[in-house]
């Protein structure tokens, strides 16, 4: 479900990146983005993350070579203070002020994920391609009714422009 675009101020965060581009070709980003998802709950990394600002944990989708088919990188983590020292073996990412289509995927995990993103991609949504991420908070914490915001740079208000 799409909702109005917000504006959002810029943030940083914490996390696991993705040592490579994936694509969603073949579904290798699934595969990939899983793995990285495993890494992060098997070895604890929320606890590792310092200085937490909030318990969401967000997932970016970012320097995409081009549309949702071209490679892209990913990241795991959370929000956490700009001057946050980054420990080893972390990644911190610098997320920059801009508008987003915000999207809400309702549902089982990690069904609704896929299915809000088949959506994103047929939408009309003028994309920018520059950094995009869902949210997980308290409302995904029920995997079998989760509700994860998604949202999307763009330069757009709605699909019917």
């Amino acid at each position: 479900m799409e909702l109005p675009l917000s504006d959002l101020s810029n943030f940083r965060l914490i996390g696991l990146k993705l040592d490579h581009k994936t694509t969603n070709k073949n579904f290798k980003a699934a595969i990939d983005c899983g793995m990285l998802w495993q890494k992060f709950e098997s070895e604890k990394w929320l606890e590792r993350i310092p200085g937490k600002l909030e318990t969401n944990i967000y997932a970016i989708y970012f320097d995409y070579e081009g549309d949702h088919t071209a490679p892209f990188s990913f990241f795991i983590g959370c929000k956490v203070a700009e001057d946050e020292k980054v420990p080893e073996g972390m990644s911190a990412l610098q997320i920059p002020s801009s508008s987003y289509v915000k999207y809400l995927a309702k549902g089982k995990m990690p069904e609704c994920i896929a299915e809000a993103w088949g959506e994103i991609w047929k939408s009309e949504t003028n994309r920018l391609y520059q950094f995009d991420f869902e949210i997980y908070g308290r409302g995904s914490w029920d995997w079998n009714n989760a509700s994860v915001e998604i949202y999307v740079s763009s330069a757009q208000t709605s699909n019917n422009e």
